[in-house]
């Protein structure tokens, strides 16, 4: 059997592409707990965050967008630290540096699996947790859509910080420190986007445009920042 471009399905499903995208799945997995880690570590903000604001509960579900949205973003920072470590310590991303492949797509493919983990997860239970923080019914597909939306460009930036960081052995916090101001705009249009309802000033689709916009930057432009900063490390 063959494929749309004729070559055979058995080795176009061998491509290192591939192959490296099911290697990152599974190996999110065995480390860090992969998806159930960032879910957890998501619920315990959104828990505290409840517990710090009190029993307002009108107060509580206004402010609930942001809240998921601060958790969503702090959650995504698990494992970014080990996005390229890991390939470093082993020695495979001099493997990868030397590949035919490019590496800006080896880049994307390993952002991929991240965000499958890390980011499909959280924007899948949002709309539980906003229940937990009496957000109204009508909001909850717009947060939904939003981190779909938005949690692909956090991914991304965050792996320019991690090939920035990939040499250091506790280079966590300066990770956060580098993708965290990054992330703001991000943060800011996602958060419109999730608040938007029918007493909002401002449209859903604004900010949800904006969103995306973003992410298609990020798309387009983290890649190659991250491959750069790979290919200094690797000199």
């Amino acid at each position: 059997m063959k494929n749309a471009k004729g070559v055979p399905a058995k080795h176009a499903a061998k491509s290192p592409l591939f192959a490296l995208f099911i290697r990152d799945l599974r190996a999110s997995q065995r480390i860090g707990g992969g998806t159930s880690l960032g879910v957890v570590f998501f619920l315990i903000l959104v828990t505290l965050s409840a517990f710090a604001i009190g029993p307002d509960l009108a107060l509580l579900g206004k402010i609930a967008p942001a809240i998921l949205w601060i958790s969503g973003l702090l959650a995504t920072l698990l494992g970014f630290d080990r996005l390229f470590q890991a390939d470093h310590e082993d020695g495979s991303l001099d493997l990868l540096l030397t590949s035919s492949t490019p590496l800006e797509l080896i880049v994307l493919v390993k952002c991929l699996a991240h965000w499958i983990v890390t980011g499909l997860p959280l924007a899948a239970a949002a709309p539980f947790f906003g229940l937990m923080l009496n957000l109204p019914i009508n909001q909850l597909w717009s947060v939904t859509l939003s981190l779909l939306a938005g949690t692909p460009a956090l991914t991304l930036i965050g792996a320019i910080g991690a090939a920035l960081t990939v040499s250091l052995r506790r280079g966590g916090l300066l990770l956060a420190i580098l993708i965290l101001p990054l992330c703001v705009p991000v943060l800011i249009f996602g958060v419109a986007a999730a608040s938007a309802g029918p007493d909002s000033l401002m449209p859903f689709a604004t900010p949800f445009l904006i969103l995306c916009a973003l992410t298609l930057i990020a798309i387009a432009g983290a890649p190659f920042a991250a491959a750069f900063a790979l290919r200094q490390t690797g000199t």
